[in-house]
């Protein structure tokens, strides 16, 4: 089983552009465009699948915001840390 993350470890390693709330990690991107938005969240999908850990996407007309936690943990873990940073890079 992977481990919680602390609050002092997640607000140490939380990726730009991200929130930490409750037992999950909270990011909305803006895309000028809808369709723009529903490739990210393809790619994000993509790279979950590889990563085994899958988080919640939702796709609205400009915005597409991604929550991750670890629900075998019921909380943040290094696995959400990782995803976060993933995210960011195909942004």
């Amino acid at each position: 089983m992977t481990n919680v993350l602390s609050d002092a470890e997640i607000d140490r390693n939380l990726p730009t552009g991200w929130r930490h709330d409750g037992d999950e990690l909270v990011r909305s991107y803006e895309f000028d465009e809808y369709l723009d938005g529903v490739v990210f969240a393809n790619a994000v999908a993509e790279v979950a699948e590889e990563q085994h850990h899958h988080p919640t996407i939702e796709i609205a007309f400009r915005t597409v915001t991604v929550r991750t936690t670890t629900h075998e943990a019921n909380g943040v873990t290094k696995r959400d840390l990782r995803l976060a940073a993933i995210c960011n890079e195909e942004y």
